[in-house]
């Protein structure tokens, strides 16, 4: 076990990556603690929201494979490729499924609400379960942009 751990620490790349979504974790729960005046643990694995722990990961991975294995090696060009399609999907496809979800969440609960009105006062009859599907999934630009500085910064420090 001993010697898996100082593998691990010996990965300069991994353990890049590995920091930068660990420290973004901890500011998003920072952050959204500050903002909601909640602790919300679920913001230490919970995807969605400032800084983008995803971004933050694959910038310190980029960089440090920069740094570790300069910028015409495979490792770097892997990277790079690595990063630009993790961000990508970040503000888009899983942003626009967070906005669709954000939507059928609102007219689906509407319908439950409806559907439980038996006698036609506006008021469901019998209690309706919520549906929740996840909303917060993806990541504006400026959410990208601080785990992409973030994510630097840490490919940067690590010695």
């Amino acid at each position: 076990m001993l010697t898996v751990i100082q593998g691990f620490l010996e990965n300069k790349v991994l353990f890049a990556a590995i920091l930068g979504w660990f420290l973004a974790q901890v500011l998003k729960l920072i952050l959204t603690s500050i903002a909601t005046r909640r602790l919300k643990l679920e913001r230490l694995w919970g995807a969605g929201g400032m800084p983008s722990a995803h971004s933050a990961m694959v910038c310190a991975m980029t960089i440090a494979a920069a740094r570790f294995y300069s910028i015409n090696s495979p490792a770097f060009a892997l990277a790079v490729v690595f990063a630009f399609v993790t961000m990508y999907d970040a503000m888009g496809v899983r942003r626009e499924a967070g906005l669709h979800a954000r939507l059928l969440n609102k007219y689906l609960n509407q319908l439950e609400a409806q559907n439980a009105d038996t006698d036609g006062d506006g008021k469901p009859d019998r209690e309706v379960d919520e549906i929740e599907l996840k909303e917060f999934i993806g990541h504006t630009p400026l959410e990208v942009l601080g785990g992409v500085l973030l994510g630097i910064l840490v490919g940067i420090l690590i010695p």
